[in-house]
């Protein structure tokens, strides 16, 4: 299991309330709804390789 890095957040009351209802309706934690969104937003990004796909082999 990869080791997990705790950092402060703070987010306006507006901001966290639509954050929590969101990760509510997808069954998950506020902590896992932004863990979810960045690992998204870096694979998407192509900043982050999907755990799925092997690496690139350079020979």
């Amino acid at each position: 299991m990869s080791e997990k890095k705790s950092f402060v957040l703070r987010l306006d009351k507006k901001t966290y309330d639509a954050l929590e209802k969101w990760a509510i309706d997808e069954f998950r934690s506020v902590n896992g709804q932004l863990e979810y969104i960045i690992n998204k937003a870096l694979k998407d990004t192509k900043n982050i390789r999907s755990e799925s796909k092997p690496p690139n082999e350079t020979t």
